[in-house]
């Protein structure tokens, strides 16, 4: 009877387990698909302690690349955060679910003229997260000169210490707006001059890179180099003096990243949670001070004047509206995207 016993006590305490495993296996699981350095991970670590919510991070580097993966399938990514111009050939393709405000009291944070752009002009698709400009890093003790226009990036007293972006339409747009044409432009003639153009100035460029390019400048393996806003604040916050941040007098890119949901995606209600907890000002100024590019949400950003007002004259972090006026916003090309393909398989081929 004692063993029969024990025999009937292991296999009940066996399936005990094995119901406890499962409830483990029920548990949300949150896919987020962002850019590198793009969030403070403690920010994670604290919503799936206040959720319980598992969050699996992958990154991607550019938004074509996150664009390809979407497009080849077999993906469920719940939240991405795709730019401007690609979330409005993502609306025109069916790809994202309308946001249920509902379900993100927060968005009250974010200021007004940041809402109803035209990329999504009824606001029904995206939430704003970062904002910012497209402009040259350089390093003073290199470059004596002042930084005024795109063309200090064909010069060739700078040869092998220029660095580029591994980014199609970043840098198509700098060579077409250096032209004196739109980054939009859709003329075959404008998108082959400035294919040319970034042709021949590949025998000074370093290299093309992302992720690589504040490291390379802070560590002086090149004088000038084509980015965002952000990394110029991010080397500000790391306290690097003598890497600054210019915007060209012939214009440049104002860009908007926002999050949104794709149709893919099997936890709508738990990617708007953690929207809404993304959106929470303490929470918002953290990210924004931790990655470095500005909030479109105006407490964290009254926050951020409040602890580090010297921000504010900078134009990697808040642009004039002089600087601004002469940006554009990158739209979504449709047939001619081909053009700029082929153009871009060109140019990182030679």
């Amino acid at each position: 009877m004692k063993k029969v016993i024990i025999v009937v006590f292991t296999i009940v305490t066996a399936i005990m387990f094995m119901m406890l495993s499962g409830c483990g296996k029920d548990k949300v699981v949150l896919n987020v698909y962002n850019w590198a350095e793009y969030i403070d991970k403690s920010l994670i670590t604290k919503f799936e302690k206040e959720t319980g919510i598992k969050v699996n991070y992958e990154l991607y580097e550019t938004n074509e690349h996150m664009m390809a993966k979407l497009e080849a399938g077999g993906t469920n990514y719940d939240l991405i955060f795709p730019s401007d111009y690609l979330i409005e050939e993502m609306i025109k393709k069916d790809m994202l679910q309308k946001i249920d405000f509902d379900n993100i009291p927060n968005f009250k944070y974010i200021d007004d003229r940041f809402k109803n752009l035209d990329y999504d002009p009824n606001n029904e698709y995206t939430v704003p997260y970062f904002w910012g400009t497209l402009g040259i890093l350089y390093n003073t003790e290199m470059v004596k000169e002042p930084v005024t226009s795109w063309d200090i990036l064909w010069d060739e007293k700078y040869a092998g210490k220029i660095l580029m972006l591994d980014s199609m339409r970043d840098t198509i747009g700098v060579a077409l707006k250096r032209l004196g044409y739109s980054v939009n432009s859709t003329d075959p003639k404008e998108i082959e001059e400035a294919k040319k153009s970034l042709i021949e100035q590949k025998k000074l460029v370093n290299g093309y890179y992302v992720d690589e390019i504040v490291d390379m400048m802070i560590n002086g393996d090149a004088a000038l180099a084509l980015d965002w806003s952000g990394p110029a604040m991010d080397i500000y916050w790391q306290g690097v003096e003598y890497i600054k941040y210019a915007v060209p007098e012939e214009g440049s890119n104002l860009w908007f990243d926002c999050m949104v949901i794709p149709k893919t995606s099997r936890n709508k209600k738990e990617a708007e949670m953690f929207i809404n907890f993304l959106l929470d000002p303490e929470n918002a100024y953290q990210n924004s001070e931790f990655v470095g590019y500005t909030s479109p949400n105006k407490v964290a950003l009254e926050m951020m004047k409040a602890e580090n007002p010297e921000v504010f004259d900078m134009p990697a972090y808040m642009p004039s509206e002089e600087i601004l006026s002469r940006c554009e916003v990158f739209k979504d090309l449709g047939s001619a995207k081909e053009l700029y393909n082929q153009a871009w398989m060109e140019i990182t081929a030679q």
